[in-house]
């Protein structure tokens, strides 16, 4: 591995978008990781794992943030959480509606634990077919 000062800073700079990625912030991860690569192809596996790692942190914080809201009450939402559960966090990548899904999961109380893994596996999944689609690996 050749980290250099640069590449370590790219590598840091891509976490912290990354992650403000997966918050109600806008940002813009996938092209930051493009660039990243492009730049410093030997990083792509590094790169690869900060993105998916920051931006799995980023739903994280919104799903422990709406799970401080008070619990649901409503027994039509908690049948709806145990219909479609953690799974659903599979699009938690997914423009607009990825938030608010982890939004969701928090403040229904899903389990943090099969949460951060549904979340994990598809937004490793996005930043894989983002580096796949341009022709990277």
């Amino acid at each position: 591995m050749d980290f250099s000062f640069t590449s370590v800073g790219s590598l840091a700079g891509l976490f912290i978008a990354s992650f403000l990625s997966a918050t109600i912030l806008p940002g813009g991860s996938e092209l930051a990781l493009l660039a990243l690569v492009r730049n410093y192809p030997t990083q792509t596996g590094e790169a690869f794992l900060l993105a998916t790692l920051g931006n799995t942190l980023g739903g994280m914080t919104t799903y422990w943030m709406a799970r401080a809201l008070h619990k649901p009450k409503d027994p039509r939402r908690l049948a709806l959480a145990r219909r479609w559960g953690a799974p659903v966090l599979l699009l938690a990548w997914a423009p607009v509606v990825g938030d608010a899904l982890c939004g969701a999961a928090g403040w229904l109380r899903l389990p943090w634990l099969a949460s951060a893994l549904w979340m994990a596996i598809g937004k490793a999944a996005r930043y894989g077919m983002v580096i796949a689609g341009a022709g990277l690996v």
